[in-house]
């Protein structure tokens, strides 16, 4: 038997390609970052900005606020929502065992979406009090309560006595999809004209709302995501072979499957009240990294996640660049690059999904 959790395949041991594309992704990663504070409507230098900090003088106020208060946090929101949209996605991918599984299958994008579009159009009828305390992380919090309400539904429809069913949870959590969508849509009916641009700028996802306060409520959630996971790599190899084979090997796969379900529960609804719906991510980062550096999760799930920002923080760029001062939401550019990948990707699989 192969021990798929030693991360070994029959061509051969790709560990050391999974180190170099890490280092690689890493210093790609770092260039893109520094290019994108660089990108935006203000003619504000980083190079003039740095240049004064250095030697000691005085940085312009319209250099400090925009990099500081506007850029800054938006880089680090997607740099953040990017590696968690596609660690999400590679978790998945590996507990369905199915390449186009994707953090959707959850239906936390859905309860999300219901969160925020019910903020939204009916935020002006909560009480006071709430509204007081909420203030306008209103939405980013209904969105993020939406998700993992519609997490722990579909958990408890999939788990019966102590056991997960993942064919149960993907049948589930696509009928959730669906009435959530129903229900959003009724909703949506009561919706302003104001309120209806700002839920389509929304559910097309954007981190023009990115700020230091949204960027602190969502960092540890995702950054909590982010660490677990790389835990769950052996046990989500094992699980390529199937649940009774890994369990045969020591794996308790009900833990695994627990453990994936929650963390990525959690880095999605993050990752949506933070920056709305953005697609594809999830499928394109880790499909691309298995077709060059295999399947072995322990360094899939972490080139994942330096992937998926480095896609989010280019698209973001594109989108900042393509109808300036404009911009377009960031959902636009990664379904136009991410649509024609996922065909190909459905019809590279057409046989084992026909099979």
């Amino acid at each position: 038997m192969v021990a798929l959790d030693a991360g070994q395949r029959l061509d051969g041991d790709r560990r050391p390609l999974g180190r170099a594309m890490a280092l690689w992704l890493g210093l790609g990663l770092m260039a893109l970052a520094a290019v994108s504070l660089t990108q935006g409507a203000s003619g504000v230098s980083v190079v003039r900005a740095v240049g004064d900090w250095w030697t000691g003088q005085p940085v312009a106020l319209t250099d400090r606020v925009v990099l500081l208060q506007i850029r800054l946090p938006r880089l680090l929101t997607g740099l953040l929502v990017g590696a968690a949209l596609a660690v999400s996605g590679t978790v998945m991918q590996g507990l369905f065992r199915n390449p186009l599984a994707d953090p959707g299958l959850l239906g936390v994008s859905a309860g999300a979406s219901l969160g925020a579009i019910s903020a939204i159009v009916l935020g002006g009828m909560a009480p006071p009090a709430l509204a007081a305390w909420a203030g306008w992380h209103l939405v980013s919090l209904a969105a993020f309560g939406g998700g993992w309400l519609a997490m722990i539904v579909l958990y408890a429809i999939a788990t019966r006595q102590g056991r997960t069913s993942i064919a149960t949870m993907l049948l589930a959590g696509i009928a959730l999809a669906a009435m959530v969508g129903a229900v959003s849509g009724l909703i949506v009916t009561r919706a302003s004209d104001d309120q209806l641009r700002d839920l389509t700028f929304w559910g097309l996802g954007s981190l023009a709302g990115a700020s230091w306060a949204k960027l602190a409520a969502a960092a540890p959630l995702i950054l909590a995501g982010l660490v677990t996971a790389p835990l769950l790599a052996r046990g989500l190899n094992a699980l390529a072979l199937g649940e009774a084979t890994a369990t045969h090997t020591g794996i308790r796969v009900q833990q695994v499957k627990t453990a994936a379900i929650l963390a990525t529960a959690t880095m999605t609804g993050a990752a949506v009240a933070v920056s709305g719906g953005i697609g594809f991510v999830g499928i394109v980062a880790p499909h691309l990294l298995r077709l060059v550096q295999g399947p072995d999760h322990r360094w899939l799930l972490v080139n994942a996640g330096l992937l998926g920002a480095a896609l989010l923080i280019g698209a973001d760029m594109v989108a900042r660049s393509i109808v300036a001062p404009a911009e377009l939401p960031i959902g636009i550019v990664t379904a136009m690059a991410g649509g024609p990948f996922f065909l190909w990707v459905l019809l590279s699989n057409r046989r084992m999904l026909d099979a």
